[in-house]
């Protein structure tokens, strides 16, 4: 199971507001997201999926909280507890690939298991007080590049 974290960013770095929102709309951005992820289970804590307002079509939802009793009863939805169980959970269900999209709780915790990250960096800084964790180039080697006119694309691979 490729486990991918896929995330926008903007050039300074920030991903998101505290309330879970992020701080820019971008009609292509948000294509390439759901083209990418279309028919794949995503993962995002609970912030995230409030910023949301409601499960993104097409794709298994899983929303983590700490709070044990926190609890999403809507058929695409499952809640679970930690990044751990969501990885088990999507393993017995025998997907194969899954995508981490946020937020900045999950995503230092993600990047220590996950194969792959598709990136994309915003063509402008943002006012947030949530950013995406530097990409350590020991650990990550980019394979891919392509330009959008609001973005760029970066793929990484985890060296191994």
């Amino acid at each position: 199971m490729v486990k991918i974290i896929i995330a926008a960013v903007a050039t300074n770095g920030v991903i998101g507001r505290l309330s879970g929102e992020m701080p820019w709309l971008s009609k292509e951005e948000f294509q390439h997201f759901r083209n990418t992820t279309l028919g794949h289970p995503i993962i995002m804590g609970r912030k995230t999926f409030e910023s949301l307002g409601k499960p993104l079509k097409g794709r298994l939802n899983i929303v983590l909280s700490k709070q044990r009793d926190f609890m999403i009863k809507l058929d695409e939805v499952v809640t679970l507890n930690s990044l751990i169980e969501a990885y088990e959970y999507c393993k017995e269900k025998n997907y194969t690939k899954i995508f981490i999209i946020g937020g900045g709780q999950i995503f230092p915790e993600a990047m220590k298991s996950a194969d792959e990250m598709i990136i994309s960096i915003m063509k402008f800084s943002a006012k947030g007080e949530v950013y995406f964790p530097a990409i350590d180039p020991n650990i990550w080697n980019e394979v891919n590049r392509e330009e959008r006119s609001e973005f760029i694309i970066i793929t990484y691979v985890k060296k191994i």
